[in-house]
């Protein structure tokens, strides 16, 4: 198995240009010099350089809740967690609290960054900060949604059933629905090992 170097120089980007634009998407051509000489055309989508948040609610110790919405890229209503964009001026933290109201009709006393994951970063330059929000109490915005979401109650003891859905399928949602069981299940291993130590005494 090769070593990984990190000193390894990044490519130097020698020029670069939008070579196409939408309401939502810059695709930008860049060219690259790599430190062998080598030099090549890359195409990437432009990110709005915000980033993105995705909230985890718990409404219990052992409940989470998710939204089904219409997805336009499959043509599709699909379940996942709520999730969008940070606006200018927003701290991550300031989004994730702000979603949850808009899509689920709560706000959190607490709210833990769980990881921060990236979305195709071959061709894709964004982030998401993936949050979980436990304590909730029942508060509204207005979201930007052209229908109200549809809002699910989900076991933690059921993922094998949720990931088992041909409408769960957005990765960004099942890494987030892995890393939190995974965190839940170190904390409960943690507690556990402190209470028998605790015991031994």
């Amino acid at each position: 198995m090769s070593k990984i170097d990190p000193d390894k120089p990044l490519p130097e980007i020698t020029s670069r240009e939008i070579v196409a634009k939408s309401n939502l998407f810059r695709v930008e051509g860049i060219d690259l010099e790599f430190s062998n000489g080598a030099k090549r055309r890359f195409e990437r989508m432009a990110g709005s350089g915000r980033g993105a948040v995705m909230i985890i609610p718990f409404i219990n110790p052992e409940t989470f809740l998710l939204v089904r919405e219409y997805a336009a890229g499959t043509h599709s209503y699909q379940i996942g967690f709520p999730k969008g964009l940070i606006d200018p001026d927003e701290k991550p933290e300031q989004a994730a609290g702000r979603e949850l109201q808009e899509e689920v009709g709560y706000a959190a006393n607490s709210l833990s960054l769980l990881h921060s994951v990236s979305m195709a970063p071959t061709f894709f330059n964004a982030n998401m900060d993936i949050f979980i929000a436990s304590d909730l109490y029942p508060s509204s915005l207005p979201g930007d949604e052209p229908e109200p979401l549809e809002v699910i109650e989900w076991s933690i003891h059921d993922i094998p059933a949720l990931l088992a859905r041909d409408d769960f399928t957005e990765a960004r949602s099942i890494a987030a629905l892995l890393l939190a069981e995974r965190s839940l299940a170190a904390k409960s291993h943690a507690e556990t090992s402190s209470t028998e130590g605790t015991g031994n005494r």
